[in-house]
């Protein structure tokens, strides 16, 4: 379906096909009509799927249209790299029309706080914000949302993981009843449906190919014990062919740590987490996307939090906790339509971790051998995993992991 059919405000399609964009993705052929037609909606679609201008598009051509606007739009974010993610795209749609926006999120100096303030006063179109710093300039009388039109909340699912239900709750007791709301998510668990119970009025459902990784990923696992994981990885970044590479860890601790065991082994590589300060954090996004930084290091803040184009080579260096965060972490490369690999370290505590992901994703993923001069990898039973989607379904539970012939201690040092 091309953007046209939408008969989109001219100076927004131009903006449309300034970027190249002409083909709608599939969340976008199904909300836009929705949300043009003023209805609530409710939307389940993975990162890499076009949800940003989904709801972006529809929502900047009522502005468009209307004549008084000023604070017309609240998008809350769970991260400021959302936000500014968000805010980007905002800026570059919006090139040939005259729709302001602005960000609104902790960390900034002084110089942005009152750049901040003074937008509120004069009012800007479409606000991106996070809930924290949002509930401080609301709760100071500064910014009145009293006219609000639309509410968006951009990965609800990982604002309630990180705790924001309250704030959600409380910023909307600071809104208008009458207003159109838009929930996009990319898991629908039931405390998302509660929320979207609450929040949202006879909305619409949109439900978008969740928990696939996209074609072009090619996806492969390494069996490794603890002690394994970094001369293997080592040995994976020095002989591979990759120029943008995100590793994740499961725990700011262990960026940190892997950040100063890569810089020692001669890897230019740098550790992305909540400790550093905003500036720090804005100079290792920016060095990464230009591509003067090869490696970067985080945790899952990072699958959802930055959108870079290019990266060939997603680590999981610790499997993640939940199968849905798989799918965002490895969605971090092949996007738009290109290729990428995504490899995994799982060592056996983790086996019950992979078991989840291959469910979810109806397909083994492939194995791949341990270099042998770095010893004798876990073993895993032959029968271990389903192969096709229909063991995926009751398939009764077998055993996993056997123990490294001539060994007493069964149980792996924990990270």
């Amino acid at each position: 379906m091309d953007f046209k059919d939408f008969n989109f405000n001219p100076d927004l399609y131009e903006g449309l096909l300034a970027m190249g964009f002409r083909s709608a993705t599939p969340i976008q052929q199904q909300a836009i009509p929705l949300i043009l037609n003023k209805q609530d909606l409710i939307a389940c679609a993975q990162t890499g799927t076009g949800k940003t201008g989904a709801y972006l598009l529809p929502i900047m051509n009522m502005i468009s249209e209307t004549p008084e606007r000023h604070n017309n739009t609240l998008i809350l974010a769970p991260t400021r790299e959302l936000a500014q993610q968000i805010d980007l795209q905002v800026e570059a749609l919006s090139y040939f029309t005259n729709i302001s926006s602005l960000t609104v999120y902790g960390g900034g100096d002084g110089i942005a706080y009152e750049q901040q303030k003074r937008s509120m006063r004069e009012g800007v179109d479409i606000i991106i914000a996070t809930p924290g710093r949002l509930i401080s300039h609301l709760s100071s009388g500064l910014l009145n949302l009293d006219q609000l039109k639309h509410l968006v909340l951009d990965e609800a699912d990982r604002m309630l993981d990180m705790g924001f239900y309250d704030d959600i709750m409380k910023i909307v007791g600071y809104l208008p009843q009458v207003r159109q709301t838009v929930l996009f998510s990319a898991t629908m668990p039931p405390k998302i449906r509660k929320l979207a119970s609450t929040l949202l009025k006879d909305p619409q459902q949109i439900n978008i190919a969740i928990s696939k990784p996209a074609e072009g990923i090619l996806q492969q696992i390494y069996l490794a014990h603890d002690e394994q994981k970094v001369p293997l990885l080592t040995r994976i970044l020095k002989s591979g062919d990759f120029k943008s590479i995100i590793v994740f860890a499961s725990t700011k601790e262990k960026v940190k740590n892997l950040g100063k065991v890569f810089r020692n082994l001669g890897l230019k590589a740098e550790a992305f987490h909540s400790d550093l300060t905003q500036k720090e954090r804005e100079a290792a996004l920016l060095k990464f996307k230009n591509r003067m930084l090869p490696i970067l290091i985080g945790t899952d803040v990072l699958s959802r939090g930055i959108d870079v184009e290019g990266i060939d080579l997603v680590v999981n260096f610790d499997v993640p906790h939940d199968a849905e965060d798989y799918v965002h972490r490895v969605g971090r490369t092949a996007r738009a339509s290109t290729k990428g690999t995504a490899i995994t370290l799982v060592n056996p505590k983790d086996k019950r971790k992979l078991e989840s992901i291959e469910k979810l994703i109806e397909k083994r993923i492939d194995r791949i051998p341990m270099p042998e001069d770095l010893g004798t990898a876990p073993l895993e039973s032959v029968s271990a995993v389903a192969t096709d989607r229909s063991k995926f379904t009751g398939a009764p539970k077998r055993k996993f992991w056997k123990k490294k012939p001539g060994t007493v201690n069964s149980n792996p040092k924990t990270e």
